[in-house]
């Protein structure tokens, strides 16, 4: 698989990663199975999509045991991203970023995956009560003392300035601003795909122009983009998608063009080329420090997934996505 680089140091992984959260977290969980999401991490390290994105709260902390099972036998084939920064009650997520409790997550993250040391430790969220530059001083402390080797920070939850689109990442890109004074940023994490490309506008030219990686979480619309989704199915209540307006069956329907499209532009490349192949292309195209990280828990996805970091999409492609109709429904 192609190897693109993440940050000043140039640390190399897979262009296509893999998001673990759904094997745990946040979709149905009556189809969670940890024998088969081993396996698909396994299947992952063995294509070469060896960046695996964790976090302590998913679960929580099960997400970080599951991947420390494989960890233990193939930690050399792994490039292992993990977040610190969030906790999660019996009905709510709260953010923590004292210094302190940083320390101690990282402890107990580098136990739960059985490693002794973190590629890339990212702030899930910023704690409104601790100034940012304390805790990022914190992971950078972390980094010193080898526990870690790069820092990344996620950019993620913005989704209700969508409304306007406008200005979506100003107050991350001031963070940003803020803690590269403290410590190199090695990598961002945002949303990108095919149906949500805000990040286009200025937190992806942000990273380019410093060489920070990419990591495009939910390159494939958390599912509709790869066209398995059938609008009025419905989803299981503890799965988010239940709760987003872009998955009502009304939304579902009239976002089909998208999914249409690229189904369309999948044909031109060939039998077993898949719409969601096309989207994670459409992503790996958009910048040279772009890491797609598509969610799955099914060894089979994994390999779909991974192939698509060996398609290229042609100006005729790129062209005819960006003629796709914008996604109707906002994520507020």
């Amino acid at each position: 698989m192609e190897r693109r680089t993440i940050g000043a140091g140039g640390l190399a992984v897979g262009a296509v990663g893999l998001g673990c959260m759904p094997m745990s977290w946040a979709y149905t969980a009556s189809r969670r199975r940890g024998e088969e999401s081993v396996r698909a991490v396994h299947r992952a390290l063995d294509l070469g999509s060896d960046l695996l994105d964790t976090a302590d709260m998913y679960g929580p902390f099960t997400n970080e045991l599951l991947l420390g099972r494989v960890l233990r036998q193939r930690r050399r084939d792994a490039f292992v991203a993990t977040k610190v920064g969030l906790l999660v009650g019996e009905q709510h997520i709260v953010a923590n970023g004292r210094p302190g409790y940083v320390r101690r997550a990282c402890d107990a993250s580098l136990r739960r995956l059985q490693t002794d040391v973190i590629d890339l430790y990212q702030l899930h969220r910023p704690d409104p009560e601790v100034p940012v530059e304390e805790t990022w001083g914190a992971m950078a402390d972390l980094v010193r003392a080898g526990k870690v080797r790069a820092l990344g920070l996620c950019a993620l939850g913005a989704r209700g300035g969508r409304r306007s689109g406008a200005g979506l990442y100003d107050a991350t890109l001031r963070r940003l601003q803020r803690i590269q004074q403290v410590f190199p940023v090695s990598a961002v994490q945002a949303e990108l795909s095919v149906w949500s490309p805000e990040a286009l506008q200025a937190l992806l030219p942000w990273c380019e122009a410093r060489g920070v990686g990419f990591l495009a979480a939910m390159p494939l619309g958390n599912g509709f983009l790869t066209g398995t989704l059938t609008p009025g199915e419905g989803f299981e209540p503890d799965d988010v998608r239940a709760r987003h307006p872009r998955f009502t069956a009304e939304m579902m329907a009239a976002n089909q063009p998208i999914v249409v499209g690229l189904r369309r532009i999948a044909r031109r490349h060939g039998e077993g080329v898949t719409p969601a192949q096309v989207a994670l292309a459409w992503v790996l195209a958009q910048g040279r420090h772009v890491i797609a990280l598509p969610g799955t828990k099914r060894e089979r996805w994994a390999a779909e997934n991974a192939g698509a970091a060996g398609l290229r999409l042609t100006a005729r492609d790129l062209a005819e996505v960006a003629r796709l109709p914008a996604a109707q429904g906002s994520w507020d």
